[in-house]
């Protein structure tokens, strides 16, 4: 009885901190923190003193994301902002 588990993340985790979310969408921490900065990634959410994002908003955020460059991209890109505020 209250035998920790061993876990070697065979699953996938549904929190990630920067670094992890960073890479889970292939950039640098750096870059994933300045695109959340600019409110152009999702913000992250804090409990205690971690912050974290949640893997299913990133998912979402990558299904409806249309990408950047025209007109049409950057009505995207606002339409996200709003709903990231």
């Amino acid at each position: 009885m209250g035998q920790k588990l061993a876990d070697g993340l065979s699953y996938p985790p549904g929190a990630l901190r920067a670094d992890r979310a960073a890479a889970y969408l292939s950039m640098s921490t750096s870059t994933f923190l300045k695109l959340v900065d600019e409110k152009r990634l999702p913000k992250g959410k804090r409990l205690g003193g971690i912050t974290f994002w949640s893997r299913h908003a990133l998912d979402n955020f990558i299904e409806s994301y249309e990408g950047e460059g025209g007109d049409e991209a950057d009505a995207v890109d606002a339409e996200w902002r709003k709903m990231l505020e």
